[in-house]
């Protein structure tokens, strides 16, 4: 759900910047966009479960994101 403030909030990084992002246990469950993302601009957000690959794309942007431990 977006929230009203997603969009002047300057503490969120816009989604899906970078092609690639490197992530990490702690920031489990993954979804795409992040929590730490504005959502005003996103697609909907998806659950990826890249504890069993190390390696997932998101099925709506494309973006990559790797588990690193």
């Amino acid at each position: 759900m977006t929230h009203p403030t997603d969009a002047t909030d300057d503490s969120l990084e816009t989604a899906a910047q970078a092609s690639e992002y490197e992530v990490s246990r702690k920031d489990l469950p993954l979804s795409c966009p992040t929590p730490g993302q504005k959502l005003w601009n996103a697609h909907p957000r998806v659950y990826l479960p890249i504890e069993k690959t190390g390696v997932e794309a998101c099925p709506y942007c494309g973006t990559v994101y790797r588990l690193v431990d």
